[in-house]
């Protein structure tokens, strides 16, 4: 892909091909907006899901160690916003708490709460390596180099977590159903 070219005809816009770096930017800062507004429901998940997990503790650890990480991500994309002169969405922000609250509160009442909550910690973790994947080029494409860096640092830290889950979801079923059979967890 290149940036947009002056054509044989004289005229200037979009040739097939190519993009605006303007465009890429533009983009690139509603990706950061809407990272940041993924790490408020991170965060939140994180949090409800923790209080949750007395008989898990090592899914209990890595869920701290995920949230530290998530403040700290969340502040990393903040940080990108304003040295670009712009600011994280309340809005945003809001929205994805609330529909996170929801989840968290309709998890709640299930029997099987830890099994949803970590398939859906899971699920939530690929979409955050799409989106972080997707910024990453769009800061490529605006040529902000920076903002590629903090992108690309995230991303690790979320493929780290998706791991984490996938190679311990079989030990997290196989505790939950031992849990349920010594009446030591919620049917």
């Amino acid at each position: 892909m290149q940036q947009t070219s002056t054509s044989s005809t004289g005229m200037s816009g979009p040739q097939p091909g190519t993009f605006r770096v303007e465009d890429a930017r533009e983009m690139m800062i509603s990706g950061l907006r809407n990272a940041h507004g993924l790490e408020q429901q991170a965060i939140e998940m994180l949090e409800r899901n923790s209080e949750r997990l007395e008989h898990y503790p090592e899914l209990q650890a890595r869920i701290a160690q995920h949230l530290k990480e998530s403040r700290q991500q969340q502040a990393l994309v903040a940080q990108a916003l304003e040295d670009l002169g712009e600011s994280p969405s309340t809005l945003k922000d809001t929205v994805m708490g609330l529909v996170q609250n929801v989840q968290m509160m309709t998890h709640a009442a299930a029997s099987d709460e830890v099994l949803k909550n970590s398939f859906a910690g899971y699920a939530f973790e690929h979409f955050e390596i799409a989106s972080y994947t997707a910024l990453m080029v769009m800061a490529r494409a605006a040529g902000e180099a920076r903002v590629e860096q903090v992108a690309q640092q995230i991303l690790a830290q979320e493929e780290e977590m998706a791991s984490w889950l996938e190679q311990h979801l079989p030990e997290i079923v196989s505790q939950h159903l031992v849990l349920m059979q010594s009446g030591e967890q919620k049917r």
